[in-house]
C-alpha cells in the first residue's frame, strides 16, 4: 500500500508532506521512495548498465526521447550508482549470467537512482549467509551516508537485531510489539508468540 500496488480500503498514509494512499507506484516512486522485491527484479535482456540508465531515464520522464541514443544517457550517473554498490566493474555485463547476490546489488544501485527518502526493502531474501550480511552492511552504510530512512521486512533474527533501529513486530496482521533490539528482546508476548505456543495462538484466534 504504501509502495502503491494496493489500495487501502480505508485509512490515510502520509510520507513528506503528500497523501499518497491510492496514487500510482510510478508518482509514489517520484516523490522519493525506493524498493527492492523479494525476488529481485532487473531485466535480464539488458546489461547491468543499462539496467540503471533505464531508471535515470523513467525518472526525468524521459523514455519516448526519439532524438538521443539511451546507451549514451547519464553513463557516469549510471556507473557512479553501480560504483556505490559494488557493480561497476561488471556494468556490460548481463543481467542474466549474475549471481543472484550481485543481482540484489544492481537492484539496490536501481533503488538508489531516484534520490529517495525512504528505501523499501526486503534485502536478504534467497541469500547464502556471508551474501546476506554482506548486503546489509552495504544498505546500512548507504542509507547512513545518505540520510535515507530504510523500512525492511526481515525473518532473520540475526539481521533484524543487527541492524533495525526500531522494530515492529506483526503477528497474523496484528502489532504485537515495538521498539528497539532490547525491547523486542525482553518482550513476553513476542517470545510467546514466536515460539508457538498454543496459549498464544489461541489469544490470536480471540
Amino acid at each position: 500500500m504504501i509502495n502503491g500496488q494496493l489500495k487501502p480500503s480505508s485509512g490515510s498514509i502520509r510520507f513528506d508532506g503528500h497523501e499518497i494512499a491510492g496514487k500510482r507506484p510510478r508518482d509514489i516512486w517520484r516523490l522519493g521512495i525506493g524498493r527492492t522485491f523479494r525476488v529481485a527484479a532487473t531485466f535480464n535482456s539488458m546489461t547491468v548498465l543499462e539496467n540503471v540508465q533505464m531508471v535515470l531515464l523513467s525518472h526525468e520522464k524521459r523514455m519516448f526521447d526519439a532524438f538521443r541514443r539511451v546507451s549514451a544517457w547519464r553513463e557516469a550517473d549510471a556507473l557512479a550508482l553501480l560504483d556505490l554498490v559494488g557493480m561497476a566493474s561488471h556494468a556490460q555485463r548481463s543481467c542474466a549470467v549474475l549471481a543472484y547476490g550481485d543481482v540484489k546489488r544492481v537492484e539496490l544501485a536501481i533503488a538508489l537512482a531516484n534520490d529517495p527518502k525512504l528505501l523499501m526493502d526486503e534485502p536478504t531474501a534467497g541469500m547464502a549467509p556471508q551474501e546476506r550480511n554482506e548486503l546489509m552492511a552495504l544498505t546500512a552504510r548507504l542509507a547512513k551516508e545518505r540520510g535515507i530512512g530504510v523500512l525492511f521486512t526481515e525473518h532473520s533474527m540475526d539481521v533484524v537485531f543487527e541492524y533495525a533501529d526500531e522494530l515492529i513486530v506483526l503477528a497474523r496482521g496484528r502489532l504485537i510489539a515495538r521498539g528497539d533490539a532490547q525491547a523486542i528482546r525482553d518482550d513476553a508476548r513476542v517470545r510467546e508468540v514466536y515460539l508457538g505456543t498454543q496459549a498464544s495462538l489461541e489469544g490470536d484466534r480471540a
